[in-house]
């Protein structure tokens, strides 16, 4: 409760309630502005378990997504998602790593392995799969949604 009345989003992010009452389910959309995912808009939900803070909330990426942290069923690849999570941590640690990985993806801890290995080896194949999957259409045989903003 604390945490989401003291949230201080980047200007890239935005939050969203599908019910009021309910501050433990929520919705973050993400707008970046640099960088391969500029002016993309990516939505990720949030459940914030009876856990919490001792577990991380659970958070999915709802936009089918190019990118070698975020498989194609919108798990997500961070490392305080997991491993580094801390009760110290907060949503909005969260949603900073999470802008981060637009920002700076990382192919050495990829779900998606083979956008990794683009990146890796090609940046320029790698970013315009990037813009092409959010202008909609394929990349191999997998199809994305438009998701420009």
């Amino acid at each position: 409760q604390k945490d989401i009345n003291e949230l201080n989003l980047p200007k890239t992010c935005d939050i969203s309630f599908s019910d009021p009452d309910d501050l433990l389910n929520f919705k973050l959309v993400i707008c970046p502005d640099e960088g391969f995912y500029k002016s993309g808009k990516f939505v990720f939900s949030f459940k914030v378990g009876q856990g919490y803070p001792h577990d991380p909330p659970k958070v999915k990426c709802e936009t089918m997504v190019y990118h070698p942290n975020i498989d194609l069923e919108g798990n997500v690849c961070l490392n305080i998602l997991r491993e580094d999570w801390k009760p110290v941590l907060t949503i909005n640690s969260i949603i900073y790593g999470l802008q981060y990985l637009f920002l700076e993806p990382n192919p050495e801890d990829p779900l998606n392995k083979e956008a990794a290995e683009v990146l890796q080896n090609n940046r320029r194949l790698f970013e315009q799969n990037v813009q092409r999957s959010m202008r909609g259409g394929y990349i191999g045989s997998t199809y994305f949604e438009r998701c420009l903003k």
